[in-house]
C-alpha cells in the first residue's frame, strides 16, 4: 500500500495570502447577510431561477464558511483552494449579469466601471490556487483519492 504524499509546506506569503483571502470572504460573506445585502441583490442576474434573497443569503454563508476553512483548515488547504476557485467562477454569471443589464452596486455605477470589474474575478481565481498551493499540489488530491479506492 503506498503512502499519501504530504503537501509541501507552503511559503510565509502565501500563507499570509491565503488568511487575508479568507479574512476577505469572512467579510464579504458577513455584509451579504448584513450591512450590503441590497447592493448583493443588485448582482443577482434577472434571469436567476431563485428568488434573489435566497441567493444572498446562500452565497454569503457559503463565504463565511470558505473564509474560516481557509483560515482555520491549513491541512485541507489544496481541497480548500479548489472550492474556493470554483465558487469564484460559479458566481462570475452574477458579475457579468451586472455589466450586461446595467445594474449600480458597490459604486460601479458606470459600464466601463463594470467592465473593468470583470477582470478582476480571474485573479481571485488565480489568488485562491495560489495562495492554498492548490495548483503546484494538485496531484495530491488524486493520490489520496486513489489512496482511499485501493
Amino acid at each position: 500500500m503506498a503512502a499519501t504524499p504530504t503537501p509541501l509546506r507552503t511559503s510565509f506569503p502565501r500563507s499570509i495570502a491565503r488568511i487575508l483571502l479568507g479574512a476577505i470572504l469572512l467579510a464579504a460573506g458577513t455584509a451579504h447577510l448584513t450591512v450590503a445585502r441590497s447592493e448583493f441583490a443588485a448582482q443577482v442576474p434577472s434571469w436567476f431561477p431563485l428568488p434573489t434573497d435566497v441567493v444572498v443569503v446562500g452565497s454569503g454563508i457559503v463565504e463565511i464558511l470558505l473564509g474560516a476553512a481557509l483560515i482555520l483548515l491549513p491541512r485541507y488547504r489544496v481541497l480548500v483552494g479548489w472550492i474556493v476557485a470554483a465558487f469564484f467562477i460559479a458566481i462570475f454569471p452574477g458579475n457579468i449579469a451586472q455589466y450586461v443589464e446595467g445594474v449600480d452596486a458597490f459604486g460601479l455605477d458606470t459600464d466601463r466601471a463594470r467592465l473593468i470589474r470583470l477582470f478582476f474575478q480571474p485573479l481571485l481565481v488565480l489568488w485562491a490556487l495560489w495562495s492554498t498551493g492548490a495548483w503546484r499540489d494538485r496531484r495530491l488530491l488524486r493520490s489520496s483519492g486513489e489512496h482511499q479506492r485501493h
